[in-house]
């Protein structure tokens, strides 16, 4: 009779769970994922998918306006939100019977309510015990709402994508991914969009010049920033003050909107599953402290994804859990490499970027910077005030690309395809050997020859 129940419980069926959990039972182990809400995780069910479906939706108002300029008649055309959301509540649907039985297929017991860890090797849902040879913690995140008087009317990603109405003013805090990408397509449905940051600028930890190109194209398309600012309270407005809240910043400031989004950092789902009695260490902001093999202070623990902050990122999670299982199941020690990992933000215009961001390399070493800002084809005749941003980041000494940024139409698609070039070492020269393909924006990243002048190089 087997010592444990299962050789792997997996607490959370988000990516990273269902990747590592299906390549674990792949290899003959017997696994079971705990999930108390939906299987897909944030990425799929609260995140990634239905986020990028909104805004596909969103591209169709600058769609419609930039039709004019090439010919096209059209109608003043109508939206509805309410069928938007019905039918990305339907492709969800279809996506989560997809993980089903993925789950179902590869023989992984599914065992639903929550997971609480009990000891090193033991975990209860709903009132029973498992026992397990290991247990591999993938709860993800969860927004962080401030203690802020009335945040209780706010709401966060998770609600944004299911607004029963859509908001015709919204105010979003913060400056991250989340809020620029949640402002972009609000602003392109039609919404009057106003975001709130603590900061200078968007995107902190981003290159600065996606941040300045960002910004500067987000203002233009009607999207209010108000920087070094912080919200003080939320209310609520009656019948006779037209409804919706107020939103009060410095002194008597306040604005007026029919939604308060709070964008403002995720936090690692660590509470109430037993960790810290279980004696896994925890950092300070709730992540769960791991080896370069994702093994916690308890030996038979485990944890991966956003849970353990490190990139937050769907395929990093998916990555990491295949590492996890290479080294235990595989007899095959594998540790994840987080260099050169490509990100995008769907903002509009989109962001892709790979490699250091400038400050990075330059703490590295002496670097030669190359950039180019321009008008793309399409809005020379569409009539839009819309510029793209492209620069790269080549270290003087060896000559290699260590940095490739883009913001502007298809920055992820084509940065997805450059990350390949990055990984593998590639340099300027060869950069500058490839042909590029025209007439394309892509192009421009291998015809910059002009280095961006160095202030130490001008004596």
């Amino acid at each position: 009779m087997p010592e444990f129940d299962y050789d792997l419980i997996t607490i959370g069926a988000g990516s990273g769970g269902v990747r590592a959990s299906r390549m674990a039972a792949r290899t003959g182990a017997r696994v079971a994922v705990v999930e108390e809400s939906r299987v897909g995780g944030t990425c799929v069910m609260r995140g990634c998918v239905p986020k990028k479906l909104l805004v596909y939706g969103s591209h169709f108002g600058h769609d419609f306006a930039d039709a004019r300029g090439f010919g096209w008649k059209v109608s003043e055309p109508t939206f509805d939100w309410g069928e938007l959301i019905a039918n990305k509540n339907a492709e969800l649907n279809r996506l989560e019977g997809i993980y089903h039985r993925i789950l179902r297929e590869n023989k992984v017991d599914l065992l639903d309510g929550r997971g609480v860890v009990t000891g090193p090797n033991s975990v209860e849902v709903n009132g029973k015990t498992y026992t397990t040879k290991r247990i591999l913690i993938a709860t993800g995140s969860w927004p962080h709402l401030p203690d802020v008087p009335g945040i209780e009317l706010a709401i966060s990603s998770n609600e944004a994508l299911d607004l029963d109405e859509f908001p015709k003013r919204i105010v979003i805090v913060g400056g991250g991914y989340i809020a620029v990408e949640f402002a972009g397509l609000f602003n392109a449905m039609g919404a009057d969009v106003t975001i709130i940051i603590r900061a200078g600028n968007i995107l902190r930890g981003f290159d600065d010049d996606i941040r300045n190109t960002l910004a500067q194209e987000m203002e233009k398309s009607g999207v209010t920033i108000h920087r070094e600012c912080v919200v003080r309270s939320i209310e609520k407005l009656g019948e006779k003050e037209g409804e919706g809240f107020s939103v009060r910043l410095h002194g008597s400031e306040t604005i007026g909107c029919d939604q308060v989004f709070y964008a403002t950092g995720r936090t690692p789902n660590t509470k109430g599953i037993g960790l810290e009695d279980a004696g896994v260490k925890l950092s300070d902001r709730g992540a769960v402290v791991v080896d370069e093999y994702f093994q916690t202070a308890t030996p038979s623990i485990f944890a991966l994804g956003d849970v353990i902050s490190r990139i937050e990122l769907t395929p990093v999670a998916i990555n990491e859990g295949m590492a996890f299982v290479a080294t235990q199941f595989e007899n095959t020690p594998t540790p994840m490499d987080y260099d050169n990992i490509p990100a995008a933000v769907f903002s509009q215009p989109p962001v892709g970027t790979v490699g250091l961001m400038e400050a990075q390399a330059r703490e590295r070493g002496e670097v030669d910077i190359y950039m180019s800002r321009f008008r793309p084809m399409k809005h020379t005749l569409s009539g839009r005030d819309v510029h793209a941003m492209m620069k790269l980041i080549v270290d003087r000494e060896s000559q290699r690309v260590v940095g490739l940024h883009m913001v502007g139409d298809d920055a992820p698609e084509i940065v997805q395809g450059f990350a390949v070039a990055l990984k593998c070492g590639a340099t300027k020269a060869q950069f500058d050997a490839t042909v590029g393909i025209h007439p394309t924006a892509a192009e421009e990243f291998v015809t910059m020859r002009d280095k961006v002048p160095d202030n130490d190089d001008d004596g």
